[in-house]
C-alpha cells in the first residue's frame, strides 16, 4: 500500500513539474497574445495600489472586476469606497456612491488612450504597443508595454501572469504614478449574468453627461 501512495505522488509530481516546464517555455508576450484571442469573459477579485514618483502609496482599494469581449467590463469598488466603473460597448458610466453622482461619457473617446482596451479591446497588443519580455525570479511572466503613440498619457503598461493566468496589472502615467492590480479568484470563460453590464441610474442620483449616446 505504501509503495502504491508514493508511486501516485510521484506521478503527481512529475505532472506538475511538466506542466511548470510548459508554462516557462511559453513567454509572457505569447500569454498575452493567448489572452486577447481566447479569453471571452474573466472575472477576478482585485487590490489595487496606487503609489507617487517617490514611491509613497497614495490610494489603496479593493473590489471586483468583469469583463467580456469586446468592449464590455465593469470595475465594482468595494473598499474604502463603493465606486462602480461599467463599460457597456457604447457608453462608460462612473458612479460615486457617496457622492450620489453618475457621469456618463463615449465610450471610444473616453478609452482611446488607455490601458481600457488592451483587456477588452479588438486589436493584438502589437497594434498599439511594443512588447517586451522581462526576466523574473518571483514564479511570474512578466511582459512590458511600451505605447507606440508618444504622446499617450501612460509610459508603460506592464502585466504578469501565473499558472492560473493574468495575474497583475502596472501602468506607469506620464507623471510617474504607478497603479498596480492585482488579480486573485481568476475565473475565465465563465457565463457572466446576462445584466452585468447594464447599468441604471439609481433614483435620485445626479447625471452628468449624456446617458443617450
Amino acid at each position: 500500500m505504501t509503495t502504491k501512495k508514493n508511486h501516485l505522488s510521484l506521478v503527481a509530481i512529475i505532472t506538475m513539474l511538466l506542466s511548470y516546464s510548459a508554462m516557462a517555455a511559453e513567454s509572457a508576450s505569447d500569454r498575452l497574445n493567448v489572452f486577447v484571442e481566447s479569453v471571452v469573459t474573466f472575472k477576478a477579485s482585485f487590490t489595487q495600489t496606487v503609489v507617487d514618483q517617490q514611491g509613497e502609496i497614495i490610494e489603496q482599494a479593493e473590489g471586483l472586476f468583469l469583463l467580456e469581449r469586446p468592449g464590455k467590463f465593469r470595475w465594482d469598488y468595494l473598499e474604502p469606497y463603493p465606486q462602480h466603473i461599467v463599460a457597456d460597448g457604447q457608453r462608460i458610466w462612473f458612479y460615486d456612491v457617496d457622492l450620489e453622482q453618475v457621469t456618463v461619457k463615449a465610450q471610444l473617446e473616453t478609452l482611446a488612450d488607455t490601458p481600457a482596451t488592451l483587456l477588452s479591446g479588438e486589436t493584438r497588443p502589437e497594434d498599439t504597443y511594443i512588447l517586451k519580455d522581462i526576466p523574473s525570479d518571483d514564479g511570474l511572466s512578466w511582459v512590458e508595454l511600451v505605447p507606440k503613440d508618444v504622446e499617450s498619457n501612460f509610459q508603460t503598461v506592464t502585466l504578469a501572469f501565473d499558472e492560473f493566468g493574468l495575474q497583475q496589472m502596472i501602468m506607469r502615467d506620464s507623471f510617474e504614478q504607478r497603479t498596480r492590480l492585482v488579480f486573485s479568484q481568476v475565473a475565465e470563460n465563465i457565463e457572466l449574468v446576462e445584466d452585468a453590464f447594464v447599468f441604471t441610474p439609481p433614483e435620485g442620483v445626479d447625471v452628468v453627461g449624456d446617458s443617450g449616446l
